[in-house]
């Protein structure tokens, strides 16, 4: 069933994109316990399986029905575009027990016998506490599973907010919802975006605007909702996260390295997507200062071309820089 975002006059002026470190770890503590949302991620799962095992993850997915409501406070919509791990789940810590019993209980309520659990009223009984034990689990779930990976995935969720706001400038609102995921439908006449969600219900966003945040983890599904305070937020899958877990060095085909040299050759194959210095120097696992020259001589040779997005540069493959680097291409 639907959910419908229902847009005012000013709510085009107020789309925003963000990147939530927070989201991301508590959307892979979510796959662990979801093989229908594993399978780009098996190599990272083989990798993290020891250091998941080390962790208690029974009290956050007791707040992970498989329908129905789950706690808005424990990962809000982030309020800048790119805040830090820290202000999140300092923001977590901050809240109002009373707002936290009101979400656990709708959250324990859409799973029989999650109430009754002891864990289950043992949140009940004593809100403000289980706050803090939840903010300290998330805490040591990104410590664990996404934080070593984390300049990895904050790459590739950049890289697709570049791409889209680029798309929203060059083609309008429509276009961009138009091709942010399968689900969205964007009815023009009444000014409603249609998202297939669990679920019926309308929201007017009443001049708050909208938040699209991409994530990693929450593949195949988009996630809407967060109900009042939280600001209307959207989540939905990135792209290229088929070949997340692909080191990009093994993409560069052999013939092209002996043409070009090796590390040039990745700094063009590995651009997908827009991309700039240092999200790519993460990727490669180079130093900036070394990627930025090879991206310097592969721009004046007319394979790359360069454009300012807010405060960096990103780069993207010419078309000829596109035949290059996938030779036998038809």
């Amino acid at each position: 069933m639907p959910y419908h975002l229902r847009f005012g006059e000013a709510d085009p002026l107020r789309i925003r994109f963000a990147v939530s470190p927070l989201w991301e770890a508590h959307s892979a503590v979510r796959v662990l316990a979801r093989p229908r949302q594993q399978g780009y991620h098996l190599p990272w799962m083989r990798r993290i399986a020891g250091a998941a095992q080390g962790l208690d993850l029974a009290p956050l997915h007791l707040l992970m029905p498989a329908r129905g409501h789950s706690p808005d406070f424990l990962y809000p919509p982030p309020l800048g575009p790119a805040a830090s791990f820290e202000e999140e789940i300092e923001a977590v810590r901050r809240t109002d027990p009373a707002l936290a019993l009101h979400d656990f209980e709708r959250a324990l309520a859409a799973t029989p016998g999650a109430a009754e659990s002891d864990e289950g009223r043992r949140m009940l009984a004593d809100p403000a506490d289980a706050v803090g034990r939840l903010a300290e689990l998330l805490r040591a779930a990104w410590e664990a599973l996404v934080a070593p990976d984390w300049p990895r995935l904050r790459a590739l969720l950049e890289a697709d907010v570049a791409y889209h706001s680029r798309r929203l400038a060059e083609g309008g609102l429509e276009r961009l919802l138009g091709e942010l995921h399968p689900s969205f439908d964007w009815a023009a006449e009444t000014a409603t975006l249609r998202v297939d969600y669990h679920g019926e219900h309308v929201r007017p966003l009443d001049g708050q605007g909208l938040v699209l945040m991409p994530s990693v983890f929450t593949w195949p599904d988009v996630v809407s909702g967060f109900d009042p305070p939280w600001q209307p937020t959207v989540v939905y899958p990135a792209r290229g996260i088929g070949g997340l877990w692909t080191d990009a060095r093994d993409r560069t085909p052999e013939v092209l390295g002996r043409l070009l040299g090796p590390v040039r050759a990745d700094v063009l194959c590995a651009l997908t997507e827009p991309m700039g210095t240092t999200a790519l120097a993460h990727l490669l696992g180079r130093a900036p200062s070394t990627v930025s020259a090879h991206l310097a001589v592969l721009r004046d040779a007319g394979l790359l071309a360069s454009r300012r997005y807010g405060h960096q540069v990103l780069y993207e493959r010419t078309p000829l820089g596109l035949a290059v680097s996938q030779p036998g291409a038809e």
